[in-house]
């Protein structure tokens, strides 16, 4: 009778831990844009693998946060939501939202809101443009450590890359820091 009873609830079983399984909680982004606040560690063993990186080194829990929420949104030209988004807009939300910094919409008037630096310069949040298509800074994305950046890619979405991707690089045009000019913003 009563592995009747367990054949019974079985399905319901399986159906639950599957659904628990699948279910990814996405990081939550503590304290103020700006703030810099400490990931929690499975944030910062995750990146840090994807980077190749000690964990010791993820330190700006607000960053990897945001961008763990936003890993694998589609690209949608013109998008600024969890339900699609384009290069620009993922670099406006993430400058907004992490380091409380308002900058232009669109990458080429991004470019001119950065003070141009070196490659080897890069900072984390500094900003790398390039040229796809002959069109001067029709990319952006957001430089974090150890040659690796974020963008919004029009084939995987919201992903890591390295700077020196083969496939990327080749269309690198330029890179630098968000100058002083740029107004925080009061979110």
């Amino acid at each position: 009778m009563k592995q009747i009873r367990l054949l019974y609830y079985l399905p319901a079983i399986v159906i639950m831990f599957v659904l628990s399984a699948c279910h990814s909680k996405k990081a939550v982004m503590k304290g103020e844009p700006g703030e810099v606040v400490k990931p929690p560690a499975s944030i910062a063993e995750k990146y840090a693998e994807i980077m190749g990186v000690d964990k010791a080194d993820i330190k700006n829990g607000r960053l990897y946060a945001f961008i763990d929420q936003w890993m694998g949104v589609p690209y949608k030209f013109g998008g600024q939501d969890k339900d699609g988004v384009d290069c620009s807009g993922l670099v406006q939300l993430l400058e907004q939202q992490v380091y409380g910094v308002s900058i232009p919409r669109v990458t080429s008037q991004q470019v001119n809101a950065i003070k141009r630096k070196y490659e080897d310069e890069l900072q984390e949040g500094d900003l790398i443009f390039y040229d796809f298509d002959g069109k001067k800074f029709s990319h952006v994305g957001v430089y974090l450590q150890n040659g690796y950046l974020v963008h919004a890619s029009s084939r995987r979405g919201v992903t890591i890359i390295r700077l020196h991707d083969p496939s990327m690089y080749k269309y690198f045009s330029r890179c630098g820091s968000i100058t002083d000019n740029v107004t925080a913003s009061n979110l």
